[in-house]
């Protein structure tokens, strides 16, 4: 695979950012890894989110993503959104327009990928398991599939605790509006529209009763999901196994 670190200009955002971008290679020599080339319509991509405290190097530091994806022919994109909650922030910048809107628009102008719905993907961890699956939610028709990992999915709670109070009220500046809501979202989608849905986390995480809530919540809505719970902290070595699981799981069409 190809692994560039992006460095870009963000006119959402009106600064200079960063992201970490996997691109796939045919290779058949090099040793201990093959690497498949992209499809007709350029390279399938996913787009890996990160938690509170990372950024868009942390895939590549913490985990083996590039030797998971390299035999897949898929394009990763890890973007850096600092602490916002994938969220045009309160008080701050417009994370959320740049994810969106900008990021994709600015992938496809660099890279060659494909645009095609059956060839989307988003997932993230913790604070990204919430992006992705916001993501996935307000705009369903992007993705073919999103996968949450420890997922930081009710924002709502997260937002009453005391040693999360100043960050959601500069995230936020206040109530947390329905469409920032994972809860408010899953019950307002149409279960037809959406893409596949993955959630997992392990039963030890902090996190793991606001997943169970999440859980109960799609099945009230109708809205399917492929859950996987599991022994499990709020730290990488679960991250690395579970994003195993998540490609696995994604519905790529296989590549030689």
């Amino acid at each position: 695979m190809a692994l560039i670190h992006c460095d870009f200009y963000s006119e959402t955002l009106e600064l200079s950012t960063s992201m970490t971008v996997l691109l796939p290679q045919q290779t058949r020599t090099q040793i201990g890894m093959t690497g498949a080339a992209a499809g007709e319509h350029g390279a399938p991509v996913l787009y890996l989110l990160h938690g509170l405290s990372d950024d868009h190097t942390i895939w590549q530091r913490r985990t083996s993503i590039e030797r998971y994806a390299a035999p897949l022919g898929l394009a990763v994109v890890m973007p850096a959104v600092h602490r916002s909650f994938y969220t045009d922030e309160r008080h701050g910048g417009r994370f959320w327009a740049f994810l969106s809107d900008e990021l994709p628009a600015l992938v496809g102008e660099f890279f060659r990928v494909s645009a095609r719905r059956a060839d989307t993907y988003v997932a993230g961890l913790s604070m990204g398991g919430y992006g992705a699956f916001k993501w996935a939610l307000r705009q369903p028709e992007r993705f073919a599939a999103a996968a949450s990992m420890s997922g930081a999915v009710d924002v709502v709670d997260l937002s009453r605790r005391s040693d999360r109070s100043a960050l959601f009220e500069r995230v936020h500046g206040g109530p947390i509006a329905p469409d920032e809501d994972l809860f408010a979202l899953v019950e307002a989608a149409d279960p037809a529209s959406l893409p596949a849905l993955h959630v997992s986390c392990g039963t030890e995480d902090h996190l793991f009763a606001a997943n169970q809530r999440f859980v109960g919540a799609a099945e009230k809505a109708g809205v399917p999901l492929t859950v996987d719970f599991r022994p499990g902290e709020h730290e990488w070595q679960f991250w690395d196994d579970e994003i195993r699981t998540v490609l696995d799981w994604l519905p790529l069409t296989p590549r030689s």
